[in-house]
């Protein structure tokens, strides 16, 4: 079986926080698409996005560090 995919924050591959990269990783979409849609309904919301980003810059956890193990 195949293990089930979370939605976190990458370390590589963000511009600003990961929000976007991490739902493109998640859907499998390209960032670049994400981004785009993001700012296009951001504008077209009278900037809605901006507390949507970051509610879910809040809610989205970062994916771990893989070479820094905390025990």
């Amino acid at each position: 079986m195949s293990e089930k995919q979370k939605l976190t924050r990458p370390r590589s591959g963000r511009m600003l926080s990961g929000v976007c990269a991490g739902l493109a990783n998640f859907f499998g979409l390209d960032v670049s698409l994400v981004r785009v849609v993001y700012v296009m309904a951001t504008i077209f919301t009278a900037f809605a996005g901006v507390v949507i980003y970051f509610i879910m810059l809040i809610i989205i956890p970062e994916e771990p560090n893989r070479y820094y193990k905390n025990d």
